[in-house]
């Protein structure tokens, strides 16, 4: 992850472990699943739901692999893995792994290329009954387009634009390190990333300045550093795109707390951002609503509890949310009034068994555990006349 697109080791060795612990995952998770029920004269069966294509992202793409391969083959399917163009090294590596394991010979295939080639080929050819896919919004609606023509089973994991809500009387000490890592994961490039910080107005003066002070611990530099926090964006694409929208947040009045255009001081040869943090921003601004994937993080204020699920919910990604707060019942209410798929609360965490998946343009279905399992599965019902 490191060598192929600047992954940090911070973010690169937790995605390998859990890569690695999702077979054991979805092996625990095969127990759970009521493969066979029956009552009077009915029996329901779940059965594998056929050839599975799964597409996946360069941002993570070891954990994706191994999620999805888990999963589908948990259920019974064969699959055919059309890695990202990006990360082909960590394909080949899995492969190879996989192949020494002796996996069973047809089980896995995989194709390597474009998205828009190979990728679109997977998705229009009836051979393939399902669609596992992780990537952007827009690729997600054309398989959800163009796979209806062989009415293609799908999984989309798309984009958010995730929301942390600091409530008033949460820890600055604890919280804002722990918000800024939740923004600034994977340099920033992760789906998940916390990239709008909805804190009390009435605090918006003493979180600046916890921010000012946490920002130390965020080192740009070498992603093979096991130091270095912020790595370089993936391609000069990314690293344009990112700073378009911080000279977008400028036009639109957001005021740059930290950061800003340009790369910083000494890494100007490579793909590097200043990681930037805008306060005075509102909802509405482009650097509030879009998906930057990069490290910027927008801070907005709002007043009571209820503004901030309000703010939080006005997006159209719904896939992570965050909520900080000593009151833990407080904390809970909150989170489960944000249309997210999933909501951390006082730090980000983890369980292989619950749901990943998004609200609205997040995506359809989930991942994970015994639901990542089912959504490779189709029921069947036998219902016999005496």
């Amino acid at each position: 992850m490191v060598e192929e697109y600047g992954g940090i080791v911070q973010f690169a060795r937790p995605i390998v472990e859990s890569a690695i612990n999702a077979f054991a995952a979805a092996e625990k998770a095969l127990a759970e699943i009521p493969w066979t029920r029956s009552w009077d004269k009915t029996t329901v069966t779940m059965e594998p739901v056929g050839v599975a294509g799964l597409i996946t992202a360069w941002n993570a793409n070891a954990l994706f692999m191994c999620l999805k391969l888990a999963s589908a083959v948990g259920a019974g399917c064969t699959v055919v893995i059309k890695p990202s163009e990006m990360s082909s090294l960590q394909a080949r590596i899995l492969v190879e792994a996989l192949h020494e394991a002796k996996l069973p010979n047809g089980l896995l295939n995989v194709v390597t290329g474009l998205g828009s080639t190979v990728g679109a080929e997977l998705v229009r050819s009836p051979d393939v009954a399902k669609i596992s896919f992780t990537g952007s919004v827009a690729v997600g609606q054309s398989i959800m387009r163009d796979g209806a023509a062989t009415m293609k089973r799908v999984t989309l994991e798309l984009g958010g634009k995730s929301p942390t809500i600091l409530l008033d009387d949460a820890s600055l000490e604890k919280a804002i390190p722990a918000a800024l890592v939740l923004a600034f994961m994977n340099s920033g490039q992760a789906c998940a990333a916390g990239t709008r910080l909805l804190v009390p107005r009435k605090q918006l003066d003493a979180v600046k300045r916890a921010i000012v002070e946490s920002m130390q611990a965020f080192p740009v530099g070498d992603p093979s550093d096991p130091k270095t926090a912020i790595g370089p964006m993936v391609s000069q694409k990314q690293y344009d795109r990112v700073q378009s929208y911080i000279r977008k947040g400028i036009e639109e009045g957001a005021e740059v707390l930290v950061g800003g255009e340009g790369s910083p001081k000494d890494l100007e040869a490579g793909y590097f951002v200043k990681p930037t943090v805008f306060v005075n921003v509102s909802n509405d601004m482009t650097i509030g609503r879009e998906e930057i994937f990069g490290p910027v993080l927008s801070v907005i204020a709002y007043d009571t509890d209820d503004d901030a699920v309000r703010i939080a919910n006005d997006s159209r990604y719904g896939l992570h949310g965050a909520v900080f707060g000593t009151d833990v019942t407080r904390a809970r209410r909150v989170a489960s009034q944000v249309r997210s798929g999933r909501v951390v609360i006082n730090g980000m965490t983890d369980d292989p068994q619950a749901p990943w998946g998004g609200f609205k343009f997040s995506g359809v279905g989930r991942e994970y555990g015994a639901y990542g399992i089912g959504a490779f599965l189709e029921t069947r019902a036998i219902l016999e006349v005496t």
